[in-house]
């Protein structure tokens, strides 16, 4: 390998390249090349003359886009993300390919978001911004309840699930979680519950677990046929976690007062593009729309200047110990 790391940085916008550049200014022996073309079989061979590719959760880094990297001579595939279940780690262990990621770069940042989702759904903010414009101030369609004293349901208790829980708490709501393993920072103010329990007794569910088989389609219709009548269900984690076939039909139950998705199932095409000239034939993203107490984001929950200034470091780090042949935490 050169004695300088030369790095392909797939689907760039213009915020990665700016943080990216400002962070390689302590680094020394990395080089870095910008594409905007996402990262997949198509685009892998763009690759040859590099040592390490740079993608993102919506890079296609399946067994094919792997197999083509090895042909290039790839040795490092740096996520800058913490989801990794769009890459074949078997295919790249199989080819000696390292693969890292940035397993946590600003919890905060995610978990406001997710709350600002439950506030937008709850009050109907994006209804509310739409008549005003309007001229219309009318209050029918708007009314909201309070989350003080209610129940917070968190799925999933790691580092961007502990800050949720603390905000929830800063509301003065009651949180309980679910989770496999219990986090001891979180025992003095949280309820650790059943599922069914959580399910059943949350006003507020929000989830932030990883996807895996246990987790896949976590949230279908015999789960939300447990939930409370009126409950808010948000989503910042990942898009699978949730049936949205099942979603739809329990909005269309009334089940729901609101659902925010920063993350859903058929976003693979849509994160960071824009298709506002476009007709989205035969489109979910269209059908979850055209309810009103749906609040749909794109992927946004990371994007904050702290949250992509840690991305950038993390990943420029990862690079480093990968060049002075060093162990990480941050290994996949």
């Amino acid at each position: 390998m050169n004695t300088t790391l030369k790095i392909l940085f797939y689907d760039t916008k213009s915020y990665d390249r700016d943080s990216f550049q400002e962070a390689l200014s302590s680094f020394f022996g990395i080089e870095i090349e910008y594409t905007k073309s996402d990262l997949d079989p198509r685009t892998a061979a763009l690759a040859e003359g590099f040592d390490a590719v740079c993608a993102f959760v919506s890079s296609d880094i399946g067994t094919k886009t792997v197999e083509i990297l090895h042909q290039k001579g790839i040795r490092l595939i740096l996520m800058r993300c913490a989801g990794f279940n769009n890459v074949d780690l078997e295919t790249a262990k199989k080819y000696d390919i390292r693969v890292m990621r940035v397993p946590g770069y600003s919890p905060e940042a995610v978990a406001e978001h997710a709350m600002a989702l439950a506030l937008a759904a709850n009050r109907r903010l994006h209804k509310a911004y739409n008549k005003v414009r309007e001229n219309d101030f009318s209050l029918s369609g708007l009314m909201g309840f309070n989350f003080y004293e209610k129940t917070a349901g968190i799925i999933g208790t790691g580092k961007i699930g502990a800050a949720m829980c603390r905000i929830c708490q800063g509301f003065g709501m009651k949180v309980i979680a679910f989770d496999v393993y219990e986090n001891p920072e979180l025992k003095g103010f949280v309820e650790y519950v059943s599922l069914e329990k959580l399910l059943s007794d949350s006003d507020v569910i929000s989830l932030h677990c990883p996807l895996m088989d246990s987790t896949y389609h976590l949230i279908n219709i015999d789960t939300i046929r447990q939930m409370k009548d009126g409950v808010i269900l948000v989503n910042t984690s990942r898009g699978a976690l949730v049936k949205t076939d099942d979603l739809i039909e329990g909005i269309r139950m009334h089940k729901f007062a609101g659902v925010g998705l920063d993350v859903y199932e058929e976003e693979t095409n849509n994160v960071f593009e824009d298709r506002s000239d476009e007709i989205l034939e035969h489109s979910t993203t269209a059908r979850l729309l055209s309810f009103p107490n749906v609040m749909i984001t794109s992927h946004q929950g990371f994007f904050t200047r702290e949250a992509l200034n840690a991305i950038a470091e993390t990943t420029l780090q990862n690079a480093d110990d990968f060049i002075a042949g060093r162990e990480s935490t941050n290994d996949i």
